[in-house]
Order: structure tokens, then sequence, then C-alpha cells
């Protein structure tokens, strides 16, 4: 239902100013004050760099001298295809609704729920991180190639030491420069990523011109190690200029060892290389915080930087394939340097795409992290990534990402966790088209983007192959992504996230339920399927508790509807005073770990309220067909609240995180001798209207003297053994032979057999009594019985007992007897009084032989204490049809089952057995 918080008071109107955000609406850090960002300086620029890094100029010559024109084109759209499908995916989520600090982490974990956002922000801000220290490296590694000291691949100034520790000391100091422009905000990082951005434009159109400009020429190549040692003799690459038969020479593939690694290349490995190179499109989006209108900004910025870059890497490619032999497209990577007009303008382009792909890494990093503290899904653990500037600059979180970045950088060598990076980011992807998959199937009315070029279809697609890519980069790394997601999620779930969010399985399971619903014909229904769906009618639960637990062992995988009737008339109250109820009862739900569902209701009376309950709780082909009850008699409620481990709480009533206690919620039991909201009148009148309704009921008593070890959900293997009782016959109107073997006595059968499924109930042994006339012979009924329990399935012990036997005097007249003689007062009350004092010193008589005792009770027993009975079940004959004689009725009842313990009186409506396959 909606309240008036409602989302749309985030925003407030400020008069002629217009529409402004709230500080809590705003998302970022610091508020909107914090959101100074354009589209081209907060999106274009930094997925253009990021969508670059070092593959356009180290990596152009190593895919179209491997693969060749026409397979480099086809990775190349294949590869633009599947960022594309995510990209669409961003646009659709980043068009629902404000997006605030944290980017593809906040659209995760804001429709897929706090464990799987949280664990794929983990692992995508992990994926930044090394993505930084890669990029440094990587930039260390070119610095070194020129100006190193041992390089054998430069004649410039090579003054440089080389070693380990040195291009550590390096790395460090780079990052203090990368570190020191992200700590001192957005805005100094958007001027220096716009630098970059005019650095690596111009050493691109050099390279471009150098194409056209530059006359064939022969380059001589650096020599390459022999097989023992020796260095090989140093091969020729030509730059022949536009040339037909170069570029013919160029279209097919011509896989070989790439002499960086001596590995064999492939089209897959070459794939993954180009692949790896074009992961930045969440570059943009991750500064979604310091975005003006983040909104327009990353839909619009992505999609303009998408484009450009594919634009430039195809114009690359037809330039190399037009100019370039595969000599030299092969056997030197860097080769923009040898054929460009001015060489030190491309050394200048990959120093400024290395460095600005390491800023934009750790910035993209530390909004991430930011964005997860504030959340406060990982506890202590990050709380010094909440600590932000006075202009909103989230510096605790870029220091917290720049000393995870050093000790990265002190592993050395990053090759094998640069395709971790690559499959780290691919996770994330998916789960951004997964999210947009979510929410397009769920169907929401408020999931409407004003962006629309996308469908489940292409959000599919989209999953589908980040999913294929993970495993054709690094299979171990993608099995290892999926297991850590899992393991991350766990610990998400297990230590509780935010319930405010909204969660998109829930309207999954809405939609879906929904489905299935309207497929669930009663028409269809069969005895063969037939499972108890029950309504428990409570009044307090503070009483009700075992009785609640036994009715949730009894359901067999059907519906279980707590009730309740809340005494009033809406006519004359200012509100409905039920919906406030609801969250008490679905907490207690939950503490009980009973499955049930809960509906309540406002009457003017208890039995009006029940009549409601019975007609209108559920839906469609799930509805109750059974009414459990409490009996009604005159014993003090017991406070199980006290008692059950499961509902202790603070002396202060204050639960963790400061929500009221649950036992606050209800009121306390009823004290002896208070007036009742039930009168036994209506008690048996409900009783009656479900049975018009055609519906079984079940009285329960003395559920309260269950053990707990019989009520929880653990298995019963190692209880000690005990009995189920059942009496399928009516023992106010006892009668032998098949008589007895009716719908009522049959649903008795099946209800006690259901409860022995139950773990719980595992080592109980199931007895049938069967009672016989003082004139029937023995043997003939008991063997009749033992062929129908054989049909159905049942295990069990079969005694006859003869009426009478332990059960005094009383023995009724059989020849005379009719359906209702005794509850219907066709019969005298005393006479009526004796035979429920009989039937009840019979079953007394028979639990107490269980139990070793004789035939005079526990003083005259042998004291051997064999089973006992844990459970009885009991015919309840039908209430009178003369409301009069209600009281009469539950005063027999109440005869009957005196002392009996737990016990179930049972009346079964509805066929439930069957004997056929």
């Amino acid at each position: 239902m909606a309240s008036e918080n409602s989302p749309l008071l985030a925003y407030r109107l400020l008069g002629d100013e217009g529409v402004a955000f709230s500080a809590n609406g705003a998302g970022g850090p610091g508020g909107a004050s914090a959101r100074k960002l354009s589209t081209f300086l907060g999106v274009v620029v930094p997925t253009v760099l990021s969508m670059f890094s070092i593959v356009v100029f180290l990596r152009i010559g190593f895919v179209v001298g491997h693969a060749g024109l026409l397979q480099a084109l086809a990775m190349l759209l294949v590869a633009y295809f599947i960022l594309a499908l995510t990209v669409l995916s961003v646009c659709a989520i980043a068009t629902n609704g404000a997006v605030r600090g944290g980017g593809a982490y906040f659209m995760i974990s804001r429709t897929l729920g706090p464990e799987v956002g949280g664990s794929i922000g983990l692992m995508f801000y992990l994926a930044n991180v090394c993505g930084c220290a890669v990029s440094l490296l990587g930039l260390v590694e070119a610095v070194l190639d020129v100006f190193g000291a041992d390089s054998t691949r430069s004649s410039g100034l090579q003054v440089l030491p080389q070693g380990y520790g040195w291009s550590l000391l390096y790395g460090s100091l780079l990052l203090g420069l990368v570190g020191g422009v992200c700590t001192l905000g957005a805005g100094l990082y958007a001027r220096a990523s716009f630098l970059t951005f005019l650095l690596v434009s111009g050493s691109l159109a050099s390279v471009l011109v150098s194409f056209v400009a530059v006359g064939p020429r022969s380059i001589t190549l650096a020599p390459r190690p022999g097989p023992n040692g020796s260095s090989l003799p140093p091969q020729v690459g030509h730059f022949t200029g536009f040339n037909s038969s170069t570029l013919k020479a160029n279209l097919g593939a011509g896989y070989a060892k790439d002499y960086t690694t001596g590995a064999m290349m492939t089209f897959a490995s070459v794939f993954a290389v180009l692949f790896n190179g074009c992961t930045g499109i969440m570059a943009g989006a991750n500064m979604s915080g310091e975005l003006k209108d983040p909104s327009r900004a990353i839909p619009l910025g992505t999609i303009v930087a998408v484009t450009y870059t594919f634009f430039i890497y195809t114009l690359l490619f037809f330039l190399s394939s037009f100019t370039c032999d595969r000599t030299l497209l092969q056997e030197d990577y860097g080769f923009f340097r040898a054929i460009s007009l001015w060489p030190p303008l491309v050394l200048i382009g990959i120093y400024a795409t290395a460095l600005s792909a390491s800023m934009s890494s750790l910035i993209g990093a530390s909004r991430i992290l930011h964005a997860l503290a504030q959340d406060d899904l990982f506890g202590m653990i990050l709380a010094p990534a909440k600590v932000v500037s006075r202009t909103g600059n989230p510096w605790g979180a870029v220091l917290y990402s720049w000393g995870l970045v050093q000790l990265v950088l002190l592993a050395g060598k990053l090759n094998t966790l640069a395709a971790v990076v690559t499959v780290f980011y691919l996770v994330a992807y998916a789960a951004v088209d997964l999210s947009c998959l979510s929410l397009e199937w769920a169907s929401a009315p408020n999931f409407r983007p004003t962006f629309s070029l996308f469908s489940w279809h292409t959000c599919l697609l989209g999953v589908a192959s980040c999913l294929l890519m993970m495993f054709l980069i690094s299979p171990g790394a993608a099995g290892g992504s999926l297991l850590l997601m899992g393991l991350l999620s766990a610990l998400l779930t297990a230590r509780g996230g935010p319930s405010s969010w909204g969660y998109v399985s829930q309207a999954l399971l809405f939609h879906q339920v929904r489905k299935y619903l309207l497929r669930l014909d009663v028409r269809k229904d069969h005895v063969k399927f037939w499972r108890p769906q029950l309504l428990l009618l409570v009044g307090n639960p503070r009483g009700a508790l075992p009785l609640l637990r036994l009715a949730n062992q009894l359901k067999k995988g059907g519906l279980y509807v707590l009730g309740h009737v809340t005494l009033g008339d809406l006519d004359c109250l200012p509100s409905d005073p039920v919906q406030p109820q609801y969250g008490a009862w679905l907490s207690l739900v939950d503490r009980a770990q009973v499955k049930a569902f809960v509906d309540l209701t406002l009457s003017p009376s208890v039995r009006q309220g029940a009549q409601h309950l019975l007609r209108i709780s559920g839906l469609g082909g799930m509805k109750p067909n059974t009414l459990v009850l409490g009996f009604y008699d005159d014993s003090a409620p017991q406070d199980h609240f006290l008692t059950d481990p499961a509902f202790s709480e603070a002396a202060d009533g204050i639960q963790e995180g400061g929500s009221p206690a649950l036992s606050s919620l209800f009121p306390p039991p009823r004290a002896p001798g208070s007036p009742r909201a039930l009168s036994p009148q209506d008690y048996v009148a409900t009783v009656a209207d479900a049975l018009k309704m055609n519906k079984n009921v079940v009285l329960a008593r003395a559920c309260g003297a269950l053990p707990p070890e019989r009520l929880s959900r653990g298995s019963g293997a190692t209880s000690p053994p005990h009995h189920v009782d059942v009496w399928p016959l009516n023992l106010l109107r006892p009668r032998g032979g098949p008589g007895y073997v009716d719908v009522c006595g049959l649903f008795l059968l099946q209800m006690a057999t259901i409860l022995g499924m139950v773990p719980a109930w595992h080592s109980a042994r199931l007895r049938i009594f069967l009672c016989l006339g003082p004139r029937e012979a023995p043997g003939a009924a008991e063997g009749r019985l033992r062929a129908l329990l054989s049909q159905l399935r049942i295990r069990a012990e079969v005694q006859e007992v003869v009426w009478g036997e332990g059960a005094g005097s009383g023995e009724p007249e059989e020849e005379e007897e009719e359906e209702g003689d005794f509850v219907n007062g066709r019969r005298g009350d005393a006479e009526a009084e004796a035979l429920a004092s009989s039937a009840n010193a019979l079953v007394r008589a028979q639990q107490g032989r269980s139990r070793g005792e004789g035939p005079g009770g526990p003083e005259g027993g042998d004291g051997e204490g064999g089973p006992a009975t844990a459970l009885t079940f009991l015919y309840l004959p039908r209430p009178p049809a003369d409301a009069a004689r209600y009281t009469r009725y539950l005063a027999l009842l109440e005869t009957l089952t005196r002392d009996l313990g737990p016990t179930l009186l049972i009346h079964g409506v509805t066929p439930v057995t069957c004997t056929d396959l």
C-alpha cells in the first residue's frame, strides 16, 4: 500500500526556481552541490579514454597482423555488439529514475537487491583497483621500453635504472600523481582528463595524418632471440602506403607466435586481447554522483563515446591493412612510432592513455567504494570510505583505494591478473543486463524509461554474451569470479541488508505467481493430489504458539493461513485498525519459522469474521479447505512467548535495530475468569458454519503439552518412541465393522499419516483402534481394516477394543441408535454424559496400557514404561441441528477429551484418499 512517505516527496518545489532534489535525493557525496560535471567532461571523455586505453596504440598491429582485416572487423563488430547490448541496458536503467553515486553498483543493487548488488559491486570495485594497477605497470613498462638503461629496443635516452624495486618505485610515484588528482576532487580530475583527451586526440590525429603523408619505407625490426639463446637476423617490415596488393595480402588470417610471449595465437586469444581494451563503457556511469543530470548524461555520453571509439578503431584497422605488410604488423606492435611524422607524439599518446586509464579506474573505484560504505553492507571495514570533504569529495574512499592499489603494485607483473580484471568487468556488465531484463520481465508499471531502444531480447542476449566472453577469455577466472560472487552474496544474506530499496525479485515472483494461479484450475482438482490447506484462527498468538507450529506440520506443502478477527465496526472508526497489525503478524511468522500467510479482518463478531475469512482467504485454486481452531475450555491460557527460546528478547523490549520487541506488539494472555471475545454458542456455530461451507474442521486441545522436539523442524529420529492414536469412529455413536469407514474416518487416517511424514514425527508409531460391539465377533472387522490400510499404503498397528473395556458402564444399544442421537438430544443428557465419560475412560485406558499401566491406572501398572501416546486423533461429531443444544454439545466434547493430553478432534467432509495410481 502507498504511504505518505512517497518517493515523490523527495522533490520539493522552490517557487520560480523550479524543482530541486533534496540532499537525500541527490545521492552523490555532498548532495546536489557536488554535481558539477557536464555530459562531455563527465561521461564522454573518461569513457573514450577508458575504451582506447593503451590498445589503440600498441595492439592495432597485433589484431590485424594475426587475424587479418576481415576477421579483425568481425571481432570488432562482435565486441561492440556485446558492449552495445550492455549500453542499451545502462541507458534504460539510467533513464528510469534518479541515479545516485556508485554507477553500475547503484543500478544493480537497487534492482537485484543488496545481496547480489553488494557482491558484484565489491567485485567491480576490485576490478577497478586492479585495473588501475595494471595501467600503471603498463605505463612503467612503456616508459622503461624507451628510457630504460637495459632497453634494447631504443636508441634514445636510456637513463632510468631497471629492476623490480625500481619498477615498484616508478609505479608508486605515478600512483601518487594519480591519487593526488583524484583526492582533490572530480573537478580537477575532469580537467586533467580533458587535457589527456586533447593529448590522445592529437596523437591519434598525427597517426592518421602519417598514414597519408608518409611515403613508402622499409623498417628494420629489433632482432628476436633464437632457440639456443642466440639472436636471429633482424627482419624488415614494409610500409607501402596505400596499396591494393598490401590490402589483399592482409585480408585473410595469418596466426603466428606472439613475439612478446612466444605463444601461438588463435582467434580466441586475439579476440580476448581486443575485447580487454574495450571494456571501459562504465567509466562515465561511475561518475554518476558528480554529474549534473546523470539520467541524461549517462546514456547520451556513453552512446557518443562508444560510437566514436568504434569509428576510430575501424578506421585504424582499414588504414593499417592498406599500408603495412604482415611482417611489420606481426613483428612490431608499436609500429605507429616508426611511421609517424613525429614519433615523440605517439609516445605522448601512449603515456597519456595509460595515465588516463589509471585515473579513471582509481576515481571510479573510489566512487563505488563510497557508495558501498554509505549503504553499510560490509560493516565497519568500509567505515573510513564514508569520509567526505566539505565540497562532497569522498577523499576517504580515494585514500582507501590508493592503499589497495599500492598493495597490488607489490605483486609486480600482472599479466595473468589482466584477464581476471576483464572477467570482473564482464560480471558487472552481465549484472546490469540482468537487472534490466528483470525489470522488463517483471512488467512493473513504474518501469517506464525514457530510453526505449531496448527489449528483453537485447537484455537476455547481453547476459548470455557477457557470460560467453568470460569463459572465452579465461575459464578459470570466470569460474572463480562466479564462486566469489556466490560467497559474497551468501555473506551479505547472512548479515542482512536494507529492505527499503525494492527488490525486483518480488516483482518477478508476483508476475509468475499470478500467471500460475490463473492456470491452477479448481475444476481439474483430483483426490489423488489432495493436500490440506489450513486456516488457523488465532485470538492471541501468545497462547497458541504450539498449535501454530503443529498446524505447520499438518499442512504437507499446502496452503497455511493464519487468520485473526479484530472486533469493531469500520463506520465507527477513523481508520482501519487491521492494516497496522500485519507487520507484527508477519514478524510472528518469521520468528516461529512457519510457512504461513497472514489474513486479518475487522468484524462485529468473531463468528462473522470467521465466515469472512473462510470465504475470501486464499486466491483461485489456493483456498483453505480445513478450519483449525483451539479448543474452547476454561483452562487459563499460557504465555508461550516467555518460555519459547525463539521469542526470547531483551528486558527493555527493544530488538536489534531499535524496532519494538515482538512481545510488546501482542496483548498479554487473557486472565482467568475475564470476559471472552467468543461465546460457547458462537464457537460451536463457527464449527457448524465451516461444515455448511463444506470445510473440514480440526479442534485442537492441550497442544501446549506437546514436547518441543515434536514441534521442531529437525528430525525426530533420536527422540524416544511414541504412539499416535487414531480413533476413526464417532465415540458418541460407536459402531464396529464397515460402518465406521466413512469419509470422516478416512480423513482422520489421512491427517495422521501426513503428520507421520514430518521429520519430527518419524519415530511415531501409528495405532488405529477399532471398536467392537458387545455381540461382534473379533477379527473380521480387523481384517477388512488391514486390507483397506494396505490399499491406502498406510503402515499402522490395528487394535480391536471391545466397547466397555476399561470404560465402566454406559454401553449403548446399537439397534436403536441413529446419527446424532446424543448430540441432538434424542437421548437424555445424563445418558449422553455417561457415554462421553465411558468413551473418555476407554481412550485413557488404551493410553495407560501403552505406558505399561494396568487396568487400574498408573498405580496398577507393572512399571515397564512402554511408548507413550504423544497425540490422539478423535472423530468430531457434527454439531446438533438445534442451536439451543450447542452448549451441551461443547460440554460433551469437553468430557470426551478430558485428561487425554494433546488431542485433535477432526471432522472431514471431503474425500482425501485414493487407491488408484
